[in-house]
């Protein structure tokens, strides 16, 4: 009853941290962190036993699952390069840069100190996006969120690699190297296999059997990125890829025909889930706040020069995890942007490498990866400050959260005004095309094919007012029964026509995706539109 309690005390407080947010200017996760910690006070006693193996089960595949369905894939592929150098380039040098740093200003063996730079490494694009709010140019928000499908992946890979050093004092790069080759690729092909075929499935099951319940395909939905994780992790290859490729490869398969209900309540669910999920997870990084600094700092030290070398150890950590994530932006900015560079940003480079170096808040993946550290080596002796390393980690989140809350709106007011051209091309594109679409499906419909004259008069003056975008409007005075059945048969036949127009610019939309014309983000909002039309016009026929 207890952890009923809890869940329940938790979702009142991630609604009431989203209506907060809205009267006080501070980012959504730091209100919802300082409201978990609240609630961690003695006086209100709540308590949460975190289970690292479960909080990434429970959250991180979900929240992947979706980030990877949303992300647009015509820019991910665009950005390819700039994402793959931050997700697994930036990674590495991290592990290296920051791994040296820590060991000398903490004195820890080597893989320790490697261990706890490579869980530091993965961001939150999460976090980011509540706090800038859309004002982030689209190609850099882009770029950051690429980053932050892929870099879990490869710190929390690089992690386990560090820890089983420290445990056992063997490594190999050559092997270890291989194995992260396989551990990538295999769990890309998990994720992207499984997706697949689930989505085969439903459009069996949708086109061939006809079973078009809304309700059970979304609760498939729901399972699958859970499914993708466990199974990947059963075969030993990358979890957190798998839920990511799961979620890529399933943003296509939504796109199927006769799925207008499944995808209206999806976008419906998986919008509950993300705002549920990324609350707790802040709010739960807050609950562990007191235990974490409670164990960082035993009763046997004084408790001010204790925290003083703390903080000084949190802030370095940061420190030089910033400046080796500046330099790399600001290195490949430089290689890469004169004249020939995917990422086209008007504004001074280091003002933009600020911003981007910044936008690398650090967040759940983190904060589970460090609080699975083990509690001792294989000889039996205490992993080596494994209190302190988690103290360290949490300080990072937070710190990364104030710095980039406080520096990026004060840095993207500097940043010159963008363009969004492209965009708003793109959708005008889609419009004319899509509009043109629906007036020859509706010209191309033969008014012949009845044997009542006055049935087919009625139509085409229906086909013509729609083209036009003009409806005649029924007299309400007259209630006679004739006036009734000829408004029945009118609405009927301005239904039908009208379904038919819908299906038509549906069918260009995804000609248009197919042929790469326009990029996913312009597809999925005009689906959305004409899922919307259609279901309220289904609505009506069946009212009628």
């Amino acid at each position: 009853m207890q952890i009923l309690y809890t869940a329940l005390i938790l979702l009142l407080m991630v609604g009431a941290t989203r209506l907060s947010a809205h009267l006080i200017p501070i980012p959504l996760p730091l209100i919802q962190v300082v409201v978990g910690a609240l609630l961690a006070w003695p006086t209100l006693g709540l308590h949460v036993a975190l289970d690292p193996e479960l909080f990434l089960l429970l959250f991180i595949p979900a929240l992947l699952f979706s980030d990877g369905w949303r992300m647009p894939k015509r820019e991910f592929w665009r950005l390819r390069r700039p994402i793959f150098v931050l997700a697994f380039g930036l990674v590495f040098l991290t592990v290296l840069g920051a791994g040296w740093f820590l060991h000398w200003m903490l004195h820890l063996p080597w893989a320790v100190a490697f261990a706890l730079a490579a869980v530091l490494s993965p961001t939150d694009a999460v976090a980011v996006s509540s706090i800038v709010r859309g004002r982030l140019p689209s190609a850099l928000l882009h770029v950051i969120q690429g980053e932050a499908l892929l870099n879990d992946a490869s710190g929390l890979v690089t992690f386990k690699f560090a820890v089983a050093a420290a445990l056992t004092g063997a490594f190999s790069l050559s092997q270890a190297s291989l194995e992260f080759v396989i551990v990538a690729v295999g769990g890309v092909l998990v994720g992207g296999v499984l997706s697949w075929l689930v989505g085969r499935a439903r459009a069996w099951m949708v086109v061939k059997r006809g079973w078009s319940d809304a309700a059970p395909h979304v609760v498939f939905m729901l399972l699958l990125p859970f499914a993708a994780y466990v199974l990947a992790e059963r075969l030993g290859v990358s979890g957190i890829l798998s839920a990511v490729a799961a979620g890529m490869m399933q943003s296509r398969v939504d796109m199927l025909p006769r799925q207008t209900a499944t995808r209206l309540l999806n976008h419906s669910v998986w919008g509950l889930v993300e705002f549920a999920f990324n609350g707790l997870v802040f709010l739960i990084l807050g609950l562990q706040l007191p235990d974490i600094l409670a164990a960082a700092l035993p009763a046997s030290q004084a408790l001010w020069p204790a925290a003083g070398w703390l903080t000084l150890y949190v802030l370095g950590a940061y420190g030089v995890i910033m400046a080796i994530r500046f330099g790399v932006i600001l290195g490949y900015w430089h290689l890469t942007q004169p004249g020939s560079g995917p990422i086209t940003i008007a504004g001074d480079p280091r003002l933009i490498a600020a911003i981007a170096s910044l936008s690398g808040v650090r967040g759940a993946v983190t904060l589970a990866g460090v609080l699975s550290l083990p509690l001792l080596l294989s000889d039996g002796t205490p992993f080596p400050l494994r209190d302190v390393l988690v103290f360290i980690a949490a300080g990072v989140i937070l710190l990364s959260l104030v710095v980039a809350s406080i520096g990026i709106p004060l840095l993207l007011a500097r940043l010159p005004e963008q363009s969004n051209d492209l965009l708003e091309r793109e959708r005008c594109e889609v419009r004319i095309n899509a509009a043109r679409a629906a007036i020859v499906a509706l010209e191309d419909v033969e008014s012949s094919d009845t044997d009542e004259p006055a049935r087919a008069a009625l139509q085409a003056e229906i086909r013509a007012g729609i083209i036009a975008e003009f409806r005649d409007e029924l007299s309400s005075a007259d209630d006679s029964e004739d006036a009734r059945s000829l408004a029945r048969l009118r609405d009927s036949l301005d239904g039908e026509l009208r379904l038919l127009a819908i299906r038509a610019q549906r069918r260009e939309l995804y000609r248009l995706r197919i042929a790469g014309v326009i990029d996913d983000l312009v597809v999925s909002e005009f689906l959305r539109e004409l899922d919307i039309q259609e279901t309220a016009l289904m609505r009506d026929q069946g009212n009628r």
